[in-house]
């Protein structure tokens, strides 16, 4: 009998942690990480095709030295920005690894257009292939970025919600993570002129 009052207690305390989202909040926050890390995998996709692309372009526009130079000079800035998944919880950090793949996406933009000034270039099978792998790691870094943002949503639904709250604030302590968002400018439409 004294066995039983003892049991019943414990089993009430467990069947009540159960409820309370802390593995749920634990495992949201661990999506949130391994989505992160496919939007850096998909990053380093991009910067291992950018040197090939720039020498397979240096060969064909010589004196397109600047544009060449401004891709060179993203990625190497790219490479010295880097964001822990301890970090994703700041607005800062985030903000700046975000710029700096903004920056980088910038100058291969204007490097295609380099290269559709020049028709051998465009002809060339090896610049096809990486345009193509170009354009394909492009919307897979969109594709990261919509399911961090979603793994991001879900855990700070998690952690802001009732019963969770409590149980974060008491045992956790975790804090919001911090979303991809639109860079600077993006809401203006672009304007093609003929």
């Amino acid at each position: 009998m004294r066995r039983l009052f003892l049991f019943l207690p414990l089993t009430i305390m467990l069947a009540g942690l159960y409820g309370c989202g802390y593995n749920e909040m634990q495992a949201k926050e661990e999506a949130v990480f391994a989505a992160w890390g496919d939007v850096e995998a998909t990053y380093q996709r991009r910067a291992d095709l950018v040197p090939n692309l720039v020498e397979v372009v240096k060969g064909y526009a010589k004196h397109e030295h600047d544009t060449l130079t401004a891709v060179t000079e993203a990625r190497a800035k790219v490479g010295t920005v880097q964001i822990s998944k301890e970090m994703l919880d700041r607005p800062d950090a985030v903000a700046r690894y975000q710029q700096a793949q903004s920056q980088l996406g910038s100058a291969l933009s204007r490097l295609l257009v380099v290269a559709e000034q020049y028709p051998n270039l465009k002809a060339n099978q090896n610049f096809m292939d990486l345009q193509n792998q170009l354009e394909g790691t492009e919307n897979r870094i969109n594709v990261a970025r919509v399911r961090y943002n979603k793994a991001v949503q879900e855990f700070n639904v998690s952690v802001r919600t009732f019963p969770n709250s409590l149980t974060n604030s008491l045992f956790l302590h975790l804090t919001r993570k911090e979303p991809f968002k639109a860079d600077e400018g993006a809401r203006v439409a672009p304007k093609v002129k003929f």
